[in-house]
């Protein structure tokens, strides 16, 4: 099976939730995690040659695909394409052009600490999901 890794902004209410809520849909277990502020974020980004979103602030979530690194919009289609139907329809948001996706992911991104609010600390993933996150 195919592993997709999803690095997210771990103290991001807004991310963490959409990690919940992608663990809670992927019964194969094809997604694992890491969170941007850590170590094996800043890893998988040197492998693929992509420079480490701000771990204070990052602005977009990395999707690593088939090798691929995807980023902003791109990574949330890749997600939502991992995941069974119905989600798996959303894909076919990939017809939006992808400058008009990354702006509506950008206002969202942007302002997602002020919409949904800011944790202290990372995700800690429970004992039964902690073999799914590589921190």
């Amino acid at each position: 099976m195919k592993t997709t890794v999803i690095l997210f902004d771990g103290v991001c209410s807004l991310c963490s939730g959409v990690v919940r809520f992608v663990i809670e849909r992927d019964h194969a277990g094809r997604f694992r995690f890491a969170p941007l502020q850590g170590e094996a974020a800043r890893r998988i980004c040197a492998e693929h040659g992509i420079a480490v979103p701000d771990a204070g602030d990052p602005e977009s979530i990395v999707v690593i695909d088939g090798g691929r690194a995807l980023e902003r919009s791109a990574a949330a289609l890749a997600i939502a394409a991992g995941l069974p139907f119905p989600w798996s329809t959303l894909r076919a948001l990939r017809i939006v052009p992808r400058p008009l996706r990354d702006w509506t992911y950008r206002i969202v991104a942007r302002n997602r600490y002020r919409w949904f609010g800011r944790q202290d600390a990372c995700l800690v993933p429970t004992a039964e999901i902690r073999a799914r996150f590589l921190d």
